[in-house]
C-alpha cells in the first residue's frame, strides 16, 4: 500500500500549492505606474586617473629637448606598449594642453660589456609631442 500513498501525497501537495496561489492573487496590491523624468545628458569631464602613469614614464631632458620646447615640441619616455592615441590622451589630460601631433621613436637595446660578461643597455621608446601654439608644458629639471 506504500505505493498508493506516494500518489496521495503528490495530490495533496498540488492542492496545497493551488490554495497558496489563490491566496497570493487575492492579497496582491494593484500595480501603480510611476513616471520617471527623462535623464539629461551630462557633459563628459576629463578625469586624471592612474592610467596616465601607465603610459608616460618621464620627460626626456637633454639639450636638444630643451631647444625643441621653444618650437612647442616636448619629448617624453613612454612605455613600449603605448600607442600614439593613448599618448595624446595622456598628455592632454595630465597637462591640460591641446596636442597637434605625436611622433614615436623606438631606440633598440645595445650591447655593453661588464668585465668578462656581456650585457645589454636597455632600449626605450620616446614620443615627440607637438603642442598648440601659445600653450606650453612646465617641465622642471632637477
Amino acid at each position: 500500500m506504500a505505493i498508493l500513498d506516494v500518489f496521495k501525497r503528490k495530490e495533496k501537495k498540488k492542492s496545497v500549492l493551488e490554495s497558496k496561489d489563490k491566496i497570493q492573487e487575492a492579497t496582491k496590491a494593484p500595480e501603480v505606474k510611476v513616471f520617471k523624468k527623462p535623464k539629461t545628458e551630462k557633459k563628459p569631464t576629463k578625469k586624471k586617473t592612474g592610467i596616465v602613469y601607465n603610459i608616460l614614464k618621464e620627460p626626456y631632458i637633454t639639450e636638444k629637448a630643451t631647444d625643441l620646447s621653444k618650437e612647442n615640441k616636448y619629448i617624453f619616455i613612454v612605455y613600449s606598449t603605448a600607442n600614439k592615441i593613448e599618448i595624446k590622451k595622456a598628455v592632454e589630460s595630465l597637462y591640460n594642453v591641446n596636442v597637434l601631433s605625436v611622433r614615436t621613436i623606438n631606440i633598440p637595446r645595445k650591447k655593453k660589456r661588464f668585465g668578462k660578461t656581456m650585457g645589454f643597455k636597455a632600449g626605450l621608446r620616446k614620443a615627440i609631442i607637438e603642442v598648440k601654439p601659445g600653450q606650453k608644458i612646465e617641465i622642471l629639471s632637477v
